[in-house]
Formats: C-alpha cells, sequence, structure tokens
C-alpha cells in the first residue's frame, strides 16, 4: 500500500528536530555535521540568530499579500541585489525550478519583442541540470529524469561541456541564447573554466544571442563572491538564484539586465507566493550577512583549508579518490568505480557526516557559508574514516570476487 507521502525520495532514515550553525540533532540524540547543507540551501547554516529572528519578526506581522499588492520587503530586496550586481532588474519566485522557466521565458520573450520571434532555442550542456518542471528536464535532457513524461519540450539544443566548438557549430538562425551554470552541481560538481564563460560571453555578443547563467547552487557566496560568474570576469545578460538565497526558506529569482526585463510586462509572467514578505525578509536578512564586510573573504578562506584537507584525503586514499573538483564550498571527491558515491555518503552517516550525492561518482560537499576551521578538521577526519571504511568494503568484495573465480 502506498504511503501518505508520496515515495518519491529514497530519503534516508533519519529525523532532525533541531539545529546550530553546521550541526543537526536527531530525536535520539545523535548529532551530525551537516556538510550537504539540505543541498546548498542552509546558506548560514541551522538556527543562525539573524536570520531566525527576521523570520520571526515578519512572521507576527504578515505572511502573504499576493503580488496584488506592494510588497516593501520585495522592493528592498530587488534593490539591494541590482545594487551589488551586473543586474538592472529582479523577479523573485519559489524555487530554482521556476526561476530557471522564468529565465528562458524572459529570454525568449526578449528576442520576440525585438522582432526575432523565430529565435526560441537553447544551447544547454550535457550534464546539466536545471530542474523538475517538464520544460526544465527539457533543458536539463538526461534520458533518465525524462523517462515516462512524454516527448520533451522543445527548444533546447545540447552540446558537451566546455566544448567551445561544439556551441559555435550549435548556432542556428533559431536559437535565442545559452543557458549554463558555471558549476555543473547535481552533474559532478564540474566547473565551467573562466575562459570558456569568457568565450560564451563573446560569442553571444557576436551572434546577438542571450547569455542565461543557472547561479541557483552556485550564487549567494557559495563559491567565496556572491555570484560564482563573478570570478570570470563577465557580465550575463540574465540569471536564476535560489537555494541559499533565503538561508532555507523556499525562494527563487531572476535578475536581468533592462534589455531582458522590460519585456516581462504585466500579465507575461507572474506567481502566487513568489516574492512574499517572509521570504524576502529571511533573504534581507541573509544578504546582511553575505554582504558584512570581510564575509565572503572568510568563505574564501575556509573554502582553502576545506580544499587542502581533501586534496590530503585524496592522495592518503588514491586508490578510491581520483581527485577533487568544485569551486569554493562547492566541492566533489570524484571517486573510482570501486567504491560508489552512495557506498561513500553512507559511510560518512556512520561517521556523523551528511554530504550529497553528485553525477559521475561524485561526492558532493556543500556546508553552510558559516563553518569554521574546526569544522572543516572534523569534516576531513570523519571523512577519513569513511574512506576508510569503504576501501576496506572494496577490498573484501575485491577478495571475494577473486576467490569466486579460482
Amino acid at each position: 500500500m502506498i504511503p501518505a507521502l508520496m515515495p518519491t525520495y529514497n530519503r534516508a532514515d533519519l529525523a532532525f528536530e533541531r539545529g546550530e550553525g553546521a550541526w543537526l540533532w536527531t530525536a535520539d540524540g545523535r548529532r551530525f555535521l551537516d556538510f550537504g547543507a539540505g543541498i546548498a540551501t542552509s546558506s548560514l547554516g541551522h538556527h543562525h540568530p539573524h536570520l531566525t529572528a527576521a523570520i520571526v519578526e515578519q512572521a507576527t506581522q504578515v505572511l502573504h499579500v499576493s503580488n496584488l499588492y506592494r510588497v516593501p520587503q520585495a522592493e528592498r530586496l530587488a534593490a539591494r541585489l541590482v545594487e551589488t550586481s551586473f543586474a538592472d532588474s529582479a523577479f523573485f519566485c519559489n524555487s530554482g525550478a521556476e526561476a530557471n522557466e522564468g529565465m528562458v521565458k524572459a529570454m525568449r520573450k526578449a528576442m520576440a519583442e525585438t522582432g526575432r520571434p523565430e529565435r526560441y532555442r537553447m544551447i544547454c550542456f550535457e550534464g546539466a541540470f536545471h530542474g523538475r518542471t517538464l520544460a526544465m528536464l527539457s533543458a536539463t535532457g538526461n534520458a533518465k529524469y525524462l523517462a515516462g513524461f512524454g516527448p520533451p519540450v522543445d527548444g533546447f539544443d545540447h552540446v558537451p561541456f566546455g566544448n567551445m566548438n561544439a556551441v559555435r557549430a550549435a548556432i542556428t538562425d533559431r536559437t535565442a541564447g545559452i543557458m549554463i551554470e558555471p558549476v555543473q552541481g547535481e552533474g559532478g560538481v564540474r566547473p565551467a573554466e573562466a575562459r570558456f564563460l569568457q568565450e560564451l560571453r563573446a560569442t553571444c555578443d557576436e551572434f546577438g544571442l542571450l547569455l542565461g547563467l543557472d547561479e541557483v547552487q552556485t550564487g549567494m557566496g557559495r563559491t567565496g563572491r556572491l555570484w560564482a560568474h563573478q570570478w570570470a570576469g563577465i557580465e550575463p545578460d540574465v540569471i536564476s538564484s535560489a537555494k541559499g538565497i533565503a538561508g532555507g526558506v523556499p525562494m527563487g529569482a531572476i535578475l536581468a539586465k533592462e534589455h531582458v526585463a522590460k519585456h516581462l510586462k504585466p500579465g507575461t509572467h507572474g506567481t502566487t507566493f513568489g516574492g512574499g514578505p517572509l521570504a524576502c525578509a529571511a533573504a534581507n536578512a541573509v544578504l546582511d550577512v553575505i554582504l558584512a564586510p570581510g564575509f565572503l573573504d572568510g568563505v574564501q578562506r575556509v573554502a582553502a583549508l576545506l580544499w587542502q584537507a581533501l586534496e590530503g584525503l585524496a592522495t592518503r586514499h588514491a586508490g578510491i579518490v581520483e581527485g577533487v573538483r568544485g569551486q569554493g564550498l562547492l566541492v566533489g571527491l570524484k571517486l573510482a568505480p570501486a567504491v560508489t558515491n552512495g557506498d561513500l555518503q553512507n559511510a560518512a552517516v556512520a561517521e556523523g557526516l551528511l554530504t550529497v550525492a553528485a553525477g559521475e561518482n561524485v561526492l558532493r560537499l556543500a556546508p553552510p557559508l558559516v563553518i569554521g576551521e574546526a569544522e572543516v578538521r572534523d569534516a576531513a577526519e570523519r571523512l577519513d574514516r569513511a574512506l576508510t571504511r569503504c576501501a576496506q568494503a572494496a577490498q573484501h568484495r575485491q577478495a571475494q570476487q577473486r576467490q569466486a573465480a579460482q
């Protein structure tokens, strides 16, 4: 018999009742170091005093009014995001998938409103993940995710990640723009090289295309800058954001330059919940922390320590770890075929460490941005023990296979 809660997830048998900083506790008192952060979402960790206070204060006033009326919290948040980014205007929604849908709509609409309605196709990349709506499944292009949901939504062309020749070959007179994650999170924590992002910007300029960046996972300080594309020194035309933007309160955003944003006029796009008082109060509190002097410098410093620790583990466990990749505090351990990322994820749980699996047999680490040196050392020690568990299990399996073959 089907459970009351639809079985759409393979959930770990863990239920957390409280958290503090980078730590979570279960009802039976077990403590876990959270280096998954709700899939890169709990940007300030758990029970952050400033974020919690902002949520509580707003909850005692008004939760929801809809976008039939002004929302001062949203107006303030939009102004701050515009002031600190490439963008001229912002739209708020509820999730990363919605933000990506809105980004594609904005790019298509900009083309149509400037006399090029035939330009509606997006060049996307193999290994991408843009969300679970029907259109974003098609933008993602993963056959496993598309199976059983009918024909893919038209308008998305896929090329190999990092291959500029393939990008240029895919451009036609129906191409509207290019859509890319600066770091493919779900696809295996694969970073785009700065030069590749710079070449994409130049190519869009050359062909009159729009550059849209999916910063759902990489934005809001995750890589040590507010937006990951800033490392490449480029300005996109539009980006999507979500996950860490409100510290765990559901929220998404589209940030765009005027030549894109001005075409989303009343009636062309909308949302009931997006940009509500509660979510925007939370997002403003997150911005208070992230934009404070020295905060992002601190993220870069602790990220460097984490990378150093993980590279040491990769050397120590060279038989099962092939390398470290990612950017900032979005890091992946690429594992050898002898060990699956699920094996290592489970072994880490046994050591009291929470992580997230990713594609290409990668274990993803995306801790809260507020971690310090002590949490990095603790996580490395727990991961060291988990890797040792996996190595021993792999050796045991190989011995059994040899024995069975004799």
